[in-house]
C-alpha cells in the first residue's frame, strides 16, 4: 500500500521540465489580485484551459506552447494588456492608500459593516420566519462556514 504524501509544485515543475520563472516576494500575489479586476486569463481572453489541455495530444512544454499558440496567437499578449492597465490603474490608487484611510477601512469593517450586515440579516430571517410561521435561529460558527446565515424552522437560510 502507498504512503500518502504530498508532492510540492516545484517538484511538479521539475518533473515536467517547465520553464522557471523567478518572481520576486510578493509579486505573483499582486499580479494575481490585479487579475481579478483585470480578467485577463478569463476564457474569452485566453480559452478553456481545461478544455483546451484536454484537446492537447502531444507530451511536452514546447509542443504545448507551440499548439496553444496556433489556436490563440495573441492571447497572451491580450492577457497582459488587459493585466498591465489595471495594474496601471490599481497603482494610482495604491498611492492614495495611508495608514489613515487603512483605519477608517477597517472601521468600516468591523463597525459598520459588520453592524448593519449582521443586524439586518437577523432582522431580514426574523421577518421570514414570522411570515412563515416559524421559528428561527441564527447560524453557527461550523454553519457559516457553510455558507448558511441561519435557520428557518429546520430549512437552512
Amino acid at each position: 500500500m502507498l504512503k500518502k504524501s504530498k508532492i510540492k509544485n516545484d517538484e511538479v515543475e521539475a518533473l515536467s521540465n517547465a520553464l522557471n520563472y523567478d518572481f520576486p516576494k510578493y509579486t505573483t500575489q499582486i499580479i494575481n489580485l490585479v487579475n481579478r479586476n483585470a480578467q485577463g486569463t478569463r476564457p474569452n481572453v485566453v480559452g478553456q484551459m481545461s478544455n483546451l489541455i484536454q484537446e492537447f495530444d502531444k507530451n511536452s512544454l514546447p509542443e504545448w506552447i507551440q499548439w496553444y499558440s496556433s489556436k490563440y496567437p495573441n492571447a497572451v499578449n491580450e492577457a497582459t494588456e488587459k493585466i498591465y492597465a489595471k495594474f496601471l490603474e490599481m497603482k494610482k490608487a495604491i498611492d492614495l492608500i495611508d495608514r489613515e484611510m487603512i483605519e477608517a477601512w477597517v472601521k468600516d469593517l468591523v463597525y459598520t459593516k459588520t453592524y448593519c450586515g449582521l443586524k439586518f440579516q437577523n432582522a431580514i430571517i426574523a421577518f421570514l420566519a414570522e411570515k412563515a410561521g416559524k421559528s428561527y435561529r441564527l447560524a453557527n460558527v461550523e454553519e457559516e462556514a457553510k455558507g448558511i446565515d441561519g435557520f428557518i424552522g429546520e430549512k437552512p437560510v
